[in-house]
């Protein structure tokens, strides 16, 4: 497997912990639209570069990571930190959306009330 395709299922498993796991999606849900896309930012980067600084171990034979530490290996670096995100936010765009437990439901049922 390649590691634009580890970064790529990285970025997805972000997406959908952030989606899915009580308590985290439900914190996550309260933030605003760029707050949330700056978080994601935040994080895959951060996730790139624990792959880069592994690249840099003596662990990344044994980890089996073709990732280089040298100037090659950050041009590469930029190419996994954009297929993360492209993953991350097709993922997100494909999930549906928890409405919390307050029982208010969607924007559409919503509108709906309101009208009658």
């Amino acid at each position: 497997m390649s590691v634009e395709t580890l970064t790529a299922i990285a970025g997805a498993i972000l997406s959908l912990a952030f989606s899915y796991l009580p308590g985290l999606n439900r914190w996550y849900e309260t933030l605003d639209g760029a707050a949330k896309r700056l978080l994601m930012l935040a994080v895959l980067t951060v996730t790139v570069f624990a792959v880069y600084a592994l690249a840099c171990t003596p662990y990344a034979g044994l980890l089996q990571i073709p990732l280089t530490c040298d100037a090659a290996g950050a041009i590469s670096l930029l190419r996994l930190l954009l297929s993360a995100l492209i993953a991350n936010q097709a993922v997100y765009s494909l999930t549906p959306r928890s409405h919390g437990s307050s029982g208010e439901g969607d924007e559409t049922t919503q509108g709906m009330v309101q009208a009658q």
